[in-house]
C-alpha cells in the first residue's frame, strides 16, 4: 500500500469546521492499516509538511495525495498531475470536471450519485463519514426540549420558528464550538436542522450532515430537512420529521407534540454500525487496495474510454437526432 498525504488549506483557525474535523477522522481511520500524514498547502504549519516541500522530492509514484477541498481541487490538480491522486468528495456542484485516472472516494450517495454522471469513467466508491463512540444514548435527563445549531439555519428556523418555540418550551440556541456536543445532545429532546437554504445560497451540496445523524445516535427525536446527502439516512415518518412542513403553525404542533410525548422508539445500534469507525477501516481497507491496484495498471496503460465531455455529449445528442429523423423518414 502506497503511503496517503491528506492534502488541507491548514488545521487551525479560518479552516476549522466540519469538512476538516470530517477529513482529519479518515485520516485516522487510514492509520488503522496504513502510513498516512496531513500536508498542508496554504497554511505553513510545524506539525505538518507543506505541499511545495514535497513536489520538489523524488520517487513520489510511491505516494497518493488526497484532494478534498472543493474550492482548491481544479487549482491543486494541475500541481499534481503527473502524481497517484484520490478525490475525496465531500459536498458536490463545484462545477470543475477531473479526469478518468482520478478514483473519487464519496461520502454520500447523494454525492456519489452526481460523480456518477459527471465522471462515468472514473472509479468510484462509497465511505460515510464516521460518528464517534461518544455518540451514542446515555439515557439522561432531557433538560432542553429543543436544541438549534444557529449556523446554517434557515432564516425561516430562526426568524419565525424559534421565536414562537421559545415562548412555549425550553429552547438553547448554540453559535459557536461546543467541546461536549454529545452531552448537549444527550440532553436535548428535539434536534431542529435545516440547511437547504445555507447549500442553496452558497450553490453547493450538503455533503453528509453529520449532527442530525450524531443526534439520533444521542436519542434526540430529529427535525430536519433532507437536502442532498441527508438523505441518506434521514427517513422522515420513521426515523425523523421533515421541517418547514407547509406551515409554521403545523412545525410548531408537531415539535410540541413530540416534546410532550417524548417516548420515539430509540434508533437501533444496528443502523448505526456502518457509520463506526471498525466497518469503516474493513470498508476502507477495500477500497484503497482496489485503488492501489489500479495505480498499478495505469502506469503500463492508458485509459482508451473516450470522456462525456461537453462536445461529446453535443455529438451524441446530435446522433440521436439524426437517427430520428432517419427511422421517421424510413419509416414514411
Amino acid at each position: 500500500m502506497r503511503k496517503l498525504y491528506f492534502l488541507l488549506p491548514g488545521t487551525r483557525g479560518k479552516f476549522g469546521g466540519g469538512g476538516l474535523w470530517a477529513e482529519l477522522k479518515t485520516v485516522n481511520l487510514v492509520k488503522c492499516f496504513a502510513e498516512a500524514e496531513i500536508v498542508t498547502y496554504r497554511q505553513r504549519e510545524d506539525s505538518h509538511l507543506f505541499l511545495t516541500d514535497i513536489l520538489q522530492q523524488e520517487n513520489l509514484q510511491n505516494i497518493i495525495f488526497v484532494v478534498s477541498w472543493g474550492f482548491d481541487v481544479p487549482k491543486l490538480i494541475p500541481k499534481l498531475r503527473d502524481y497517484n491522486v484520490i478525490y475525496h468528495a465531500h459536498s458536490a456542484g463545484y462545477s470543475f470536471r477531473l479526469p478518468s485516472d482520478i478514483p473519487i472516494v464519496t461520502v454520500s450517495r447523494n454525492t456519489m450519485g452526481y460523480w456518477g454522471q459527471k465522471s462515468p469513467n472514473s472509479l468510484i466508491y462509497y465511505l460515510p463519514n464516521e460518528i464517534g463512540a461518544e455518540f451514542y444514548n446515555q439515557n439522561l435527563t432531557r433538560d432542553i426540549d429543543v436544541l438549534v445549531q444557529t449556523r446554517k439555519s434557515s432564516e425561516y428556523l430562526l426568524t419565525q420558528l424559534i421565536p414562537k418555540l421559545q415562548s412555549r418550551c425550553r429552547v438553547q440556541l448554540i453559535d459557536s464550538y461546543v467541546e461536549d456536543l454529545a452531552g448537549l445532545f444527550n440532553r436535548s429532546k428535539v434536534y431542529l436542522y435545516d440547511s437547504a437554504e445555507y447549500w442553496g445560497v452558497s450553490g453547493v451540496t450538503e455533503g453528509f450532515g453529520l449532527p442530525p445523524l450524531e443526534a439520533l445516535a444521542c436519542g434526540c427525536q430529529i427535525f430536519s430537512s433532507v437536502n442532498h446527502g441527508l438523505a441518506d439516512y434521514l427517513d422522515p415518518g420513521f426515523n425523523c420529521e421533515k421541517i418547514a412542513g407547509y406551515s409554521v403553525e403545523y412545525d410548531l404542533k408537531r415539535i410540541l407534540a413530540a416534546i410532550e410525548n417524548n417516548n420515539h422508539s430509540p434508533l437501533p445500534e444496528s443502523f448505526l454500525q456502518q457509520y463506526r469507525k471498525d466497518y469503516l477501516v474493513t470498508r476502507l481497507q477495500v477500497i484503497l487496495q482496489e485503488i492501489n491496484q489500479f495505480f498499478e495498471f495505469k502506469q503500463q496503460q492508458q485509459s482508451a474510454i473516450s470522456d462525456l465531455d461537453f462536445w461529446r455529449i453535443r455529438k451524441l445528442s446530435f446522433m440521436r437526432s439524426l437517427d430520428k429523423v432517419k427511422r421517421k423518414f424510413f419509416k414514411n
